[in-house]
């Protein structure tokens, strides 16, 4: 017997609400020109470039945090790019586009 019966059992007049839906709303501003996403090597190891984003610095943030949880990987973000260790192009660039964004890959 689960909650929801014993909830009857014990009122049997109550009629429950019906759920209120969330209006869908983007987790982060989308922007009409693509990012930029890029591949290269520092001191010998891989690690992907983001670029181009010019929202709200809340949303970059976001953005950022979003993506490194995703991969479950380090990185950083300033100055309107986010840098994730490893080369995770396909992966960022998949997620970016489920979410909206206009993708553009940038060398190899």
């Amino acid at each position: 017997m689960d909650l929801q019966d014993q909830l009857k059992n014990l009122f049997p007049d109550h009629e429950p609400e019906p759920a209120a839906k969330k209006p869908d709303k983007p987790d982060f501003w989308l922007q009409e020109q693509p990012l930029i996403c890029k591949y290269e090597k520092r001191k010998g190891k891989p690690i992907t470039i983001i670029e181009g984003y010019n929202g709200a610095p809340e949303d970059f943030k976001k953005l950022a945090k979003a993506i490194k949880q995703l991969l479950s990987v380090g990185g950083s973000h300033k100055n309107e790019t986010i840098i994730v260790q490893g080369d995770y192009r396909d992966k960022i660039m998949g997620f970016l586009k489920e979410k909206g964004f206009q993708v553009k890959r940038v060398g190899g």
